[in-house]
């Protein structure tokens, strides 16, 4: 009996042994993860949210100054070609007189359309990275190159598009892209033996815009990340910095 009872004590100071060292370990990895904050970026955490933000913000004045410049996509690796599914009423209405220079015109339209649609991009991203919290921009530091642009794309992609399709709608009539691709089409269905078609540009340019967008956010964001010239102010260089010491 004093054998058995001996026995329980034991177990229950076993037990209670167990769950001070589960809550005394537990303690000391959270100490642990406040620690490796701070070394990730001395300071806290209000310094990871700064500072993402500012590089969010830098990448997003680069590409909208860039992209929304006199021919800005034109003359850039995001300049938006001819639809896939275009190519084929190119090829055709070429042949047809006043259309030999078709293509090269659709592209002229469609890259000046998103050009004055980048002009609109700049508050829906203000308010996006305004809304980025410090658990987000931990995350985001801690993640691959391309972390931030992802995290801008995912909160404002779906607002950017529907604030773009009527300034894209706009731009291509002002650039008079649709009138010019309706009478493309015109003339393509007008050829004996062709499949009717009437296809619209509006979804086709959106996209594509807001593909050089992002891209170039990215590009951006991956100079601050891995260039030290890049980053051009303090807190930059504070929260970036540390990085290089992994």
């Amino acid at each position: 009996m004093i054998k058995r009872y001996t026995s329980g004590i034991t177990m229950i100071a076993l037990i209670f042994s167990v769950s001070w060292l589960t809550t005394d370990l537990h303690a000391q990895s959270d100490n642990l993860f406040k620690k490796t904050l701070k070394t990730v970026v001395p300071g806290s955490g209000g310094d990871i949210d700064q500072g993402l933000k500012q590089a969010l913000e830098f990448g997003v004045k680069e590409a909208v100054n860039s992209l929304s410049a006199e021919n800005g996509y034109l003359n850039s690796q995001y300049k938006i070609l001819i639809p896939e599914e275009a190519k084929v009423i190119i090829s055709k209405v070429k042949m047809v007189p006043g259309f030999q220079d078709v293509e090269q015109q659709l592209i002229d339209k469609m890259n000046k359309a998103a050009e004055l649609a980048a002009k609109k991009a700049t508050p829906i991203f203000v308010d996006a990275i305004k809304s980025l919290s410090i658990k987000d921009a931990t995350n985001i530091l801690m993640g691959k190159n391309d972390a931030a642009t992802r995290y801008l794309e995912t909160e404002t992609r779906p607002a950017l598009y529907s604030s773009f399709l009527p300034v894209i709608q706009s731009a291509l009539d002002e650039v008079n892209a649709r009138t010019y691709w309706t009478s493309v089409i015109t003339a393509y269905n007008g050829i004996p033996f062709v499949k009717k078609v009437n296809p619209e540009l509006d979804d086709y340019v959106n996209n594509k815009g807001l593909d050089g967008l992002f891209g170039l956010i990215q590009v951006k964001e991956e100079k601050i990340r891995t260039d030290q010239s890049q980053r051009t102010t303090d807190l930059l260089k504070k929260v970036f910095g540390q990085q290089d010491k992994g």
